[in-house]
């Protein structure tokens, strides 16, 4: 049988952004020696981690010496045709000869073998995403001269089967499953529990399958050469920046395509080298609760990939200190000396070699919404940052993760295991074992991705799932990394459940759970449930929380309102903060259960008295929900919009009715069947084939100013009857769908009509304005006109975004992702404001609108009110309030906030008006 091909690395989709010729600059980095050429700050050209090294390095750290090939050269290898210039060869090669220097090594060396780590490294943090390669130089000579030097074969043949398996993998991809396979055939033919069990003659007999395995694979033998494995393996790192994982990663952090990896090239120091050995992970706060405790995990005689991988479930730091305790106090005073350096809680990772401790990486350690905001807080007590940084240290979509749910310790709970709670909050799901499954099924309901570790291909069903649970690794693998990064309940290293991938089911505690069924996971204590566990919501509204609000409700300029229908949603955003309500949707009263009959009698009345007979009915209901909200947002304003959407949304479906009449026809129910033929022509009669575009809006108010005047009537009867208790009301009369100035005049003179009738009837007035929403791209261009008659704007960014893309939000999510798949949108442009061309419509609406009224007041009130990006733009924009759904405010708050420190601060240019 013909062996079976590997598929050629993929090219890179487009060409990355050159910001200049790197093959003219420099891009090597070299650190060793207690001094580097890099530093800290230089992350966008050295990656975080070249960064880290470069910084603990010159800081006298314990750092093996190696350098750093800068993002420049990744730009460059992917826009050259994925190849690198002949400077740039020379220029590593001289590096690779002062690596060989420094260390007494060298390359190939049968007296010394030099051997390196190859590992990735981008601006911003990406845990796992993309490649790393330990242990290169191996080949079948210089592994008996490690043998011989270390006087340990057993090390010496791990570290290559190691190699061959990381080296076959990310170079040749081969999938990881193949050498697994191969692995643990051999512990169990050897009766071994753990790797280490295996002794260096069943370590020879793996290494040989493995080499057997790459050359049925890739029809050549394993690579010997050294400078080949690296040239290799530095290109293999370059193109994992391209990996489907690595692009799904960006997409869910918002990471731009075309900064790049650098690839850092470091002396290999081993935690496998035996007992006296090991490797870990280690944050110098939780970051799972944010509390001041020194936190991580290790392993004895295991190298790095084993702990963050998930392979071994590790020990706890505490339990090194009892093992080695002058490492371990070194290991905390090095973890002290970071954080005051940094300010800031990082992540590192170590390696100690036969007793002696050495530094591989420090990053800002990923951290849950929970700990984000404790670390920021406890920080400031700390006098270690001040208020505006640690504003700016939470990310605003963070706070979301504090109103996730918790399980609801009132009921019955069948705890089926236990593991380690990684990352908090409460799930509950439908069971699946695959990435590719959790995808799938998600999109009928939650679903739980239950693995037995997780590996970086497991991204996007990470990101499809409400919940991880892995049966190993620890609270530093990279289930729990990501997991915290992604604000994803999730339960790692529980040992108890016994995963069967075959069957599609995972047993503990005599239960057997098969894919489909139902579990809940409590992230905040480990513990896995059986069935559908009842959630209630967290109560985060105090404490470091509100600390943090207040901060950042004294840095912020735009004021935060909040989208509500209802009282009740009202109270949850007064709540959260908000500081009025900037879009109250009438239309949704209507759908009530108990009126929307009397619409339905409105919409098909044949004459004005029967018109206005429905709408009596309906006047009282308004005026009681406007009441509501009118006194729970006591001295606050409250924009209410008049009727939007068509009026066919309020009758039944075409369909439907057609069905109705023919199944009353053929049952002789000839009066039922008269009236539901009625309500079909009428049907019929308000049918569009675009409502989107059509009869709605104000144009319904014009050519029905019934429909007005009652809502008119039925806001200022409330607005008089609370003041009458003494309540501040402060109705703000909202036109939709406006494109002509003439439109909101006509609309404007109906509730000005209004206005004067009820106030001269309840002898009391109050203040209210009358403006618009801006929806059309006609009303942005026509602004100053409009401006003459309108007293505020709040820009309709739902709307705005799909007449002015021509895309419909309820239709075109499958080619919204593709385009942002090829490239064509960096985001979905209905969550994420498009700066450019939406954005250029409101700046531009809000500029000329204030020229014809310099004080018009203006905000926006569409989805992008709560998303962080959107609220930065809207201050730029010199926007004066943004409003968002109530539990959205929280995180406007923050963005807002953030936004007027980085304008402080200098950290973005100016907006240009083009208007």
């Amino acid at each position: 049988m013909a062996p079976a091909r590997i598929k050629s690395r993929p090219k890179a989709k487009r060409k990355l952004k050159a910001k200049k010729d790197p093959a003219r600059g420099k891009i090597v980095y070299f650190f060793g020696g207690g001094k580097a050429a890099g530093r800290g700050h230089m992350k966008e050209l050295l990656g975080g981690k070249g960064a880290g090294l470069a910084e603990m390095t010159n800081a006298g750290l314990p750092v093996p010496p190696g350098f750093t090939i800068a993002t420049s050269a990744c730009r460059h290898y992917f826009n050259n045709g994925n190849r690198l210039s002949p400077t740039m060869i020379q220029e590593i090669a001289r590096a690779v000869v002062r690596l060989e220097k420094i260390s007494g090594q060298q390359l190939g060396s049968t007296d010394a073998p030099l051997l390196v780590s190859v590992r990735s490294g981008a601006k911003f943090s990406m845990p796992g995403m993309m490649d790393t390669i330990l242990n290169l130089g191996l080949n079948d000579q210089t592994v008996d001269v490690l043998s011989d030097r270390s006087q340990s074969p057993r090390f010496a043949w791990d570290c290559y089967r190691r190699f061959i398996q990381m080296f076959g993998n990310v170079v040749l991809e081969i999938p990881k499953e193949e050498f697994d396979q191969i692995f643990e055939d051999a512990k169990r033919s050897h009766g071994a529990q753990a790797d280490t069990d295996l002794d260096v003659a069943a370590l020879r007999q793996v290494v040989g399958e493995y080499k057997a395995l790459v050359q049925r694979r890739t029809e050549k033998p394993f690579p010997q050469n050294p400078h080949k494995q690296l040239s290799m393996a530095r290109d293999a790192v370059f193109c994992s920046w391209n990996t489907a994982r690595a692009r799904t990663y960006r997409r869910m952090h918002k990471i731009p395509d075309d900064l790049g990896t650098a690839v850092n090239v470091q002396l290999m120091v081993f935690g496998n080298l035996g007992e006296n050995s090991a490797t870990g992970v280690a944050f110098t706060r939780n970051p799972a609760t944010g509390d001041k405790e020194f936190y991580g995990e290790f392993l004895l005689n295991a190298q790095g990939e084993d702990v963050v991988a998930g392979i071994r479930t590790p020990l706890p730091l505490s339990k090194l200190a009892r093992l080695m305790p002058k490492v371990y106090q070194k290991l905390v005073r090095i973890a002290q000396r970071l954080e005051r350096h940094y300010h800031d809680m990082q992540d590192f990772e170590f390696t100690i070699q036969d007793g002696k401790l050495f530094m591989l990486q420090t990053r800002t350690g990923k951290r849950t919404g929970c700990a984000a905001v404790k670390i920021a807080c406890d920080m400031v007590r700390e006098k270690l940052i001040s208020t505006e940084d640690a504003l700016l240290r939470v990310e605003p979509s963070q706070l979301e993760q504090l109103l996730h749910p918790i399980i609801d310790e009132s009921q019955p709970l069948e705890v089926i295991a236990k593991g380690l709670p990684a990352s908090p909050g409460a799930a509950v799901g439908r069971v699946v074992f695959t990435a590719d499954e959790a995808v799938t099924q998600a999109a009928s309901g939650p679903v739980i991705l239950v693995r037995k570790e997780t590996t970086p291909d497991d991204i996007h069903g990470m990101d499809a799932a409400v919940g991880i649970l892995t049966a190993r690794g620890g609270m530093t693998s990279h289930a729990a990394v990501v997991a915290r990064g992604m604000g994803k309940c999730c339960v790692a290293g529980c040992e108890a459940i016994q995963i069967n991938y075959e069957k599609h089911e995972f047993s503990a505690s005599g239960k057997t759970v098969r894919e489909g069924d139902w579990i809940s996971l409590d992230g905040s204590t480990g513990r896995v449930i059986l069935g559908q566990a009842k959630t209630i919501a967290s109560n985060p509204e105090s404490g470091e929380f509100a600390k943090l609000l207040r901060w950042a409700d004294q840095a912020r300029r735009l004021v935060v309102r909040a989208n509500a229908d209802i009282p009740r949603d009202a109270q949850v955003a007064r709540r959260f903060g908000a500081e009025g309500i900037g879009l109250c949707r009438t239309e949704h009263m209507f759908l009530a259960a108990d009126r929307l009959a009397h619409v339905r009698a409105m919409i098909l009345a044949d004459t004005d008295e029967k018109r206005r007979a429905a709408l009596a009915k309906l006047l009282p209901m308004q005026r009681e929900d406007f009441k509501g909200l009118f006194k729970v947002m006591a001295g606050l304003p409250v924009t209410i919009r008049l009727l939007d959407p068509p009026l066919h949304e309020f009758l039944p479906q075409r369909e439907t009715l057609l069905v109705e009449v023919e199944r009353l026809r053929s049952e002789g129910k000839t009066v039922e069947m008269e009236e539901k033929k009625a309500v079909l022509e009428r049907v019929e009669q308000l049918h569009e084939l675009n409502p989107m575009l059509g009869h709605r809006g104000c144009r319904l108010g014009i050519t029905s100013p019934e429909i007005s005047a009652m809502q008119a009537r039925a806001i200022f009867e409330a607005a008089c009857e609370v003041a009458a208790e003494g309540v501040q009301v402060i109705p703000e009369i909202m036109i939709p769908l406006v494109s002509h100035v003439r439109e909101l005049a006509l609309q404007r003179e109906v509730v000005e009509k209004v206005a004067a009738e009820v106030f001269a009837e309840k002898k009391r007035k109050v203040n209210y304005s009358v403006g618009t929403m801006i929806e059309l791209p006609r009303a942005a261009l026509t602004a100053a006109e409009i401006a003459g008659e309108a007293e505020f704007f709040s820009f309709g960014t739902n709307d705005l975004t799909q007449t002015t893309y021509g895309l419909s939000r309820d239709d075109t999510g499958p080619l919204i992702q593709e385009y942002i798949r090829l490239g064509i949108f960096k985001e979905d442009p209905f969550q994420v404001m498009d700066p450019d061309g939406v954005g250029e419509l409101v700046r531009m609406g809000t500029e000329r609108g204030r020229r014809a009224r310099p004080k018009l007041k203006v905000g926006i009130c569409g989805e992008h009110g709560g998303d962080p990006a959107s609220v930065e733009f809207c201050h730029r924009a010199g926007l004066d309030y943004v409003s968002c759904s109530p539990y959205r405010v929280p995180v406007a708050r923050l963005a807002a906030a953030q936004a007027a420190i980085k304008e402080k601060r200098g950290l973005y240019e100016q907006v240009s008006s083009t208007a």
